[in-house]
């Protein structure tokens, strides 16, 4: 598979430094797709959320700026959002059109709110959307914990309806194909 772009959404300071289900590996899997898709050309795209004045998120606070592990290179594309999904009013569509993306790798959090949101209106948007095993998080809530939130989308919600969704281990090495 010839991937065109990998997209990161809302991997934002904090949000990640308020612990979310499997953190530190969902990190680690986001710096294997950013270090294979920057050795292999692939563009990378980051999503920022603006939760507006005094949200934790706000534009130019501490906690939106994007997670240091995963800190954006100079040349990188970066689109601020203020809705769940990552296309309402921001300019990617257009962005990803005039470069000619069909092929997107989709990662970040929150599964359920603007994963969910972005997935499904990438596919609405004819992208071909893969989504990798454990590069995608949430929080528990009152009705689910982070685990069962996080399975539930990637086995029940988005596999071979929305996206495609496959292990570290093989999108790497179709990246790397």
């Amino acid at each position: 598979m010839n991937y065109d772009a990998l997209i990161i959404v809302d991997m934002q300071t904090a949000l990640v430094e308020a612990e979310p289900y499997n953190k530190v590996a969902v990190v680690e899997n986001i710096k294997a797709l950013l270090d294979s898709c920057r050795k292999k050309g692939i563009p990378v795209i980051f999503v920022q959320h603006d939760g507006g004045n005094g949200d934790e998120l706000e534009h130019g606070s501490s906690g939106w700026t994007i997670y240091k592990d995963i800190a954006p290179m100079p040349d990188e594309k970066i689109f601020e959002k203020q809705y769940n999904s990552a296309f309402r009013k921001t300019g990617l569509h257009e962005y990803l059109q005039e470069k000619g993306v069909k092929n997107i790798i989709l990662c970040g959090m929150q599964t359920e709110y603007c994963l969910d949101a972005t997935c499904k209106v990438a596919f609405e948007y004819e992208y071909d959307v893969t989504i990798p095993q454990s590069a995608t998080t949430t929080f528990d809530n009152a009705f689910a914990s982070g685990k069962e939130l996080a399975g539930y989308y990637e086995n029940k919600i988005w596999n071979n309806r929305y996206a495609k969704i496959v292990g570290m281990e093989q999108i790497l090495k179709l990246i790397c194909s």
